[in-house]
């Protein structure tokens, strides 16, 4: 079932906020004590970030797979700190597909279902998990990685913990057949011909 008690809710997102803190940070020291955008006059709402409040009121999951993500680009008080954070939901049968954070680890927490979930490392060798609620597993830095709801019936949710205040994200599929890479590039890369890949490339068009 999709979670319906805010108290559960905010408890899971604040011990999620703690692992986040405990990630080790990938990001260039700073020589102040935070990073202020040139003309900003700040308070106390420069550092809060509301984006992760459609998280309490919303009442179903969403129809397919969602991230709700709060990086640098959304949340500027994040440039410097070393930290980000993203939320994943993933209704039955969804997945994150194979991707790469090029800056950062990630810490993956379940909070609600189970996950399916692995990385490739730099000898081709896959490592993979059954993942149930409570479980945590972490992504070494700039490896294919993916996550996937297998079950039939149970949406999941997760929470993902970053070192890096911009993470980055490297979509395979996408970065591979959503951009102008020469068919017969990828043909021999993939040893197919080029119509299966103009097929695939058709899958991701707008």
């Amino acid at each position: 079932m999709y979670p319906s008690s805010t108290f559960k809710i905010l408890s899971l997102m604040i011990y999620g906020f703690a692992i986040m803190q405990t990630t080790m940070g990938g990001d260039p020291d700073i020589l102040t004590d935070f990073i202020v955008p040139e003309g900003t006059n700040i308070n106390g709402s420069f550092f809060t970030f509301t984006g992760m409040r459609v998280l309490i009121t919303q009442e179903t999951p969403p129809p397919t797979f969602h991230v709700l993500k709060a990086s640098r680009a959304e949340f500027p008080a994040l440039d410097g700190q070393s930290v980000s954070y993203a939320v994943l939901e993933f209704p039955t049968g969804s997945v994150n597909p194979p991707h790469v954070h090029p800056r950062a680890s990630e810490l993956l927490f379940v909070v609600q279902g189970s996950l399916q979930v692995g990385f490739v490392d730099t000898n081709n060798k896959l490592f993979t998990q059954s993942l149930q609620t409570g479980d945590l597993f972490i992504f070494p830095k700039g490896l294919v990685h993916f996550q996937f709801n297998s079950d039939s019936k149970n949406y999941a949710f997760a929470i993902s913990a970053f070192g890096s205040a911009s993470a980055g994200l490297v979509s395979l599929p996408n970065t591979l057949f959503n951009t102008t890479i020469d068919d017969n590039v990828l043909a021999l890369s993939f040893k197919t011909d080029v119509a299966t890949i103009q097929t695939l490339k058709k899958a991701f068009s707008p």
